[in-house]
């Protein structure tokens, strides 16, 4: 693609001073007195999220929101977390399929993508904006090669079940951030796993995730496996909301719970509440819903275990400046990312210095 010479002059300007930011802080507390931070980013999750509320366009008028919205989203939490590592992990080709064996409907039907740039919107048909998605989705991989971060999709495996992998066995010696609007990570929150979300703003630990809903995390998968989930299509409970969750299993708070508690207690106190008698009848339904959605329990196969191993062994790319700068002038996102070589410094430099032990 030819470049305006207003572009090449911001891309040599950045090349140049990629020279005087070569002096960089090798040592980081390598005595091991300090427990390394890792960044786990539900990929699709966050892109998909940016994509349907930013309604950015680039200077030739096509919507960008998607890979711009993603690159900022991403650098803010880098920038706002302080990881020494950076994982961003995508859904692999056919991993809904497990989940599907066990109930066809699920990520079924899911809504339309909302749309928030009226303009955009009224010119735009749907056909069109699957077809703006996968572009825009296929050229931020490009982009993540030319960023200090690894991208990992496994081939049969859903991004749930690789985070929850490398959460709790990868990195087990690890802080871990893990990236995400959907609450289904927050059962593995716990001493040492957090959960940020940027549609919330807010870091769970495991206070916050006591506080916002009166059940500890080891045991919110039970809630959620009662509530069910609208946004992957899997149906709850009639009657069974956070409330009378709450009422019903007063237990979930704090108590070690496994999900044969939950039927005990409904079929002990089935005359005295009606979500205890359909809990009951629909217990199917409820052990379906836990093997669909619990996190802590999932083993991936050998091979993938490998597979991973390999990748997050070899370290992290190092950053580009100059690949970057290119990519962005050749897409014209000079506007959508403003003070380029500030925002690439300020989130992205601590992870370039990172040194493998």
């Amino acid at each position: 693609m030819n470049l305006s010479d207003s572009d090449r002059s911001k891309i040599f300007s950045i090349f140049e001073n990629i020279k005087e930011e070569k002096k960089i802080v090798q040592e980081m507390g390598l005595s091991g007195a300090t427990q390394k931070e890792v960044l786990l980013v539900d990929g699709y999750n966050t892109f998909i999220r940016c994509f349907a509320a930013i309604p950015t366009l680039n200077e030739d008028g096509l919507h960008t929101g998607g890979m711009s919205g993603f690159l900022k989203s991403v650098g803010h939490a880098i920038k706002l977390l302080n990881p020494d590592r950076c994982v961003i992990v995508f859904d692999g080709p056919g991993g809904s399929m497990k989940r599907r064996k066990i109930f066809s409907e699920y990520k079924m039907y899911r809504k339309a993508t909302v749309r928030l740039n009226r303009i955009y919107e009224e010119n735009t048909s749907l056909g069109d904006e699957e077809t703006s998605l996968k572009k825009q989705l296929q050229r931020l991989v490009i982009y993540l090669q030319e960023l200090p971060v690894n991208v990992i999709s496994l081939d049969n495996v859903e991004a749930d079940d690789t985070i929850a992998y490398l959460a709790l066995e990868h990195f087990k010696d690890w802080k871990v951030d893990i990236m995400s609007s959907d609450k289904d990570f927050l059962q593995l929150v716990n001493d040492r796993v957090n959960v940020w979300s940027p549609t919330k703003k807010k870091l769970y630990a495991t206070v916050n995730v006591l506080d916002e809903y009166g059940i500890s995390p080891k045991n919110l998968i039970f809630y959620r496996t009662l509530d069910g989930d609208d946004s992957d299509n899997i149906p709850g409970i009639k009657g069974c909301g956070l409330k009378t969750a709450l009422k019903a299993f007063p237990f979930l708070r704090d108590e070690p719970v496994v999900l044969q508690r939950l039927y005990d207690h409904a079929i002990a106190n089935k005359d005295k509440l009606k979500v205890y008698a359909n809990i009951v009848e629909h217990w199917s339904e409820v052990e379906r819903n836990y093997e669909l959605m619990q996190l802590t329990e999932t083993q991936l196969p050998t091979h993938a275990q490998l597979h991973v191993k390999d990748v997050l062994d070899k370290g992290m790319p190092k950053l580009n400046r100059f690949q970057l700068a290119k990519l962005i002038a050749e897409d014209k996102l000079w506007n959508n990312v403003p003070n380029f070589q500030s925002w690439v410094n300020e989130c992205f430099q601590k992870l370039d210095s990172f040194i493998m032990l």
